[in-house]
């Protein structure tokens, strides 16, 4: 690993991890991880990449969502408050009772059943 560092690290959702994996199948042969890691999202990514990604502009524009925060919440799509609560159970993030229910309203305009 000489030479290689990290120039710089941005979340993506499970949906653009499978877009970035299946562009890279297609020129390069996948290592076992990354076969791993594509089956994973495969099966359970739950939207597409461009439904994922306007979910996350629409959810960084609540106050107090980072990025990392409206990815994970794109990854996991939960389904009530008590979900959402888990998701910012550990996090030191200052989010207001009152902006949950919005933020449910947001992620059900993209659910896809």
């Amino acid at each position: 690993m000489i030479g290689k560092k990290v120039l710089e690290s941005e979340p993506v959702s499970m949906a653009e991890v499978k877009e970035i994996l299946e562009k890279f199948g297609e020129e390069h042969e996948l290592t076992y991880e990354q076969n791993l890691v594509l089956d994973h999202v495969t099966r359970f990514s739950r939207l597409d990449p461009e439904t994922s990604r306007g979910l996350i502009e629409e959810l960084m524009g609540i106050p107090n969502i980072k990025r990392r925060h409206a990815v994970k919440i794109a990854d996991i799509m939960p389904v009530d408050l008590s979900d959402l609560r888990l998701i910012f159970a550990k996090e030191r993030v200052p989010i207001k009772a009152e902006d949950l229910p919005g933020i449910l309203e947001v992620i059900d305009k993209y659910r896809v059943e």
